[in-house]
C-alpha cells in the first residue's frame, strides 16, 4: 500500500525524473556528446519510463514552457537591427526552400504510401515538417485519416532529427567541432551570473508575461515566439539583454530534453510503421543536407548554419543546436521560423480543401459503383 502511494506521489516522480535527467546529460557530457543536456536527458527520462514498473517519471509541461522561454530569450538576443534587415533581403529564398522542402515532403509520403499500401493523406499528414502537436491535432480533424500513423511519423522524425542532425552537425563533414570548443570556452567565460543583473528581471517577467499571452491566443510554439519576440523588442529599443552563463543554459536544455523523453512511446509501434518512419527520414534529411548545399552557394555562408537553418527539425532543437556550434543563430532561426508559420499559417487549410474535395470524390465514385 505504500509502495503504491509512493509510486503515485506527484513529487516522488518528479525527484525521480529529474535524477534520471541529471543523471543523462552528466553520462552524456563525459561522453563528449553532441548536445549532452538536451540528448542525455531524453534518453534516460525514455528509458525509466520502460524500465521502471513501480515509479513512473512524470514531467510536467510547465516544465517543459520554463525552458522554452529560456532558450526563445536566447534566440532573441541574437537579433539585431543589422540582422532584421539581411532577413528582409532573404524572403524571396526563404519562400522558395520552403516551397521545396514541402514539395519534397509530398513527394516521400506519396512514393512511401505507393510501397507501404497506406493512404496518401496519411502518410502526407506523418511526413510534413511541422509541429508533432499541432499537425496531430490537424490529423485529428481530417476524416480518413489514421491518427496512429500520423503520430508515428512525426514522433520518429523528431526523434531521428535530434539525434541525426547533431551527429551530422558535429561530424567531419561540417567541420564544426574545433571551432565548437574553442568557442564554448569563449562562452563560459563571458556569460557572467553577476552580469545578469538587473536587466535580466525585466527581460524574465516581459518574457513569460509574452509567452503566457501567446498561448491565450493560441500562437503557435508561444513559448518560444513569444519570449523570441518580446526580447527582440525590448533590444531593438536600446534596453540590452545580458547573456547567459552556460549552466542556465544546459538547465533549459534538460528541461526540454526530460519533456520529449516522456513523450517518445515506440514501444506501441509495429515493424512496418518503423521500416516506413526510418525510410522517409532519412530521405527527407537527405532532401534537406541537398537544399542546404544549394542556400550555401547562394548566399556565401557556412554550410553548418544552411543546414540547420533548413533542418526538417523543430526551432527550439535547432536553435540550440545552433547556439552550441556557434552558427549564424538568427539567420537559423529565421528559416526555421518562416517555415513555421508557413505551415501554421497556409499549409492547415490547404489541406483541408484538399482532403475534402478527394473524400467528396470517392463517395461520389462509390455512389456510382
Amino acid at each position: 500500500m505504500n509502495n503504491s502511494r509512493l509510486s503515485q506521489n506527484k513529487w516522488i516522480q518528479l525527484l525521480f525524473t529529474c535524477v534520471l535527467a541529471i543523471i543523462g546529460g552528466f553520462i552524456f557530457k563525459c561522453l563528449h556528446l553532441p548536445i549532452p543536456w538536451l540528448l542525455g536527458p531524453m534518453i534516460f527520462v525514455l528509458l525509466g519510463s520502460k524500465v521502471s514498473r513501480t515509479l513512473k517519471p512524470y514531467w510536467p509541461q510547465k516544465i517543459r514552457d520554463s525552458g522554452m522561454i529560456i532558450v526563445g530569450y536566447m534566440v532573441g538576443l541574437s537579433f539585431t537591427l543589422e540582422t532584421l534587415k539581411e532577413i528582409g533581403k532573404q524572403l524571396p529564398s526563404m519562400v522558395l526552400f520552403t516551397l521545396l522542402l514541402l514539395l519534397c515532403s509530398c513527394g516521400i509520403g506519396f512514393i512511401v504510401a505507393k510501397l507501404s499500401k497506406i493512404q496518401f493523406p496519411t502518410v502526407m499528414m506523418g511526413s510534413i515538417p511541422g509541429g508533432l502537436s499541432q499537425m496531430i491535432t490537424l490529423a485529428e480533424e481530417l476524416e480518413g485519416i489514421d491518427l496512429t500513423v500520423v503520430t508515428f511519423l512525426q514522433v520518429s522524425r523528431l526523434m531521428m532529427i535530434i539525434f541525426f542532425v547533431p551527429m551530422l552537425v558535429f561530424s567531419p563533414l561540417f567541420g564544426v567541432a574545433e571551432q565548437h570548443t574553442t568557442a564554448s570556452v569563449a562562452q563560459t567565460t563571458t556569460a557572467s551570473w553577476g552580469g545578469l543583473f538587473p536587466h535580466i528581471i525585466v527581460f524574465a517577467i516581459v518574457c513569460t508575461l509574452c509567452a503566457l499571452i501567446g498561448k491565450k491566443i493560441k500562437f503557435p510554439t508561444a513559448f518560444l515566439l513569444g519570449p523570441m519576440i518580446a526580447t527582440i523588442i525590448l533590444n531593438l529599443s536600446g534596453f540590452s539583454g545580458p547573456q547567459l552563463p552556460t549552466f542556465i543554459i544546459n538547465v533549459s536544455q534538460l528541461m526540454i530534453g526530460g519533456y520529449i523523453g516522456l513523450m517518445l512511446k515506440p514501444n506501441n509501434l509495429k515493424l512496418k510503421f518503423i521500416l516506413l518512419a526510418f525510410l522517409s527520414g532519412v530521405v527527407l534529411i537527405t532532401c534537406s543536407v541537398g537544399l542546404s548545399l544549394l542556400l550555401a552557394k547562394m548566399h556565401a555562408i557556412a554550410m553548418v548554419t544552411s543546414f540547420l537553418s533548413l533542418s526538417p527539425g523543430g526551432m527550439d532543437q535547432m536553435g540550440i543546436i545552433a547556439q552550441e556550434v556557434h552558427a549564424n543563430l538568427s539567420f537559423v532561426i529565421c528559416y526555421q521560423l518562416f517555415r513555421t508559420l508557413f505551415i501554421f499559417i497556409a499549409v492547415p487549410p490547404l489541406l483541408k480543401a484538399i482532403f475534402k474535395s478527394r473524400l467528396l470524390q470517392n463517395k461520389a465514385a462509390d455512389k456510382i459503383s
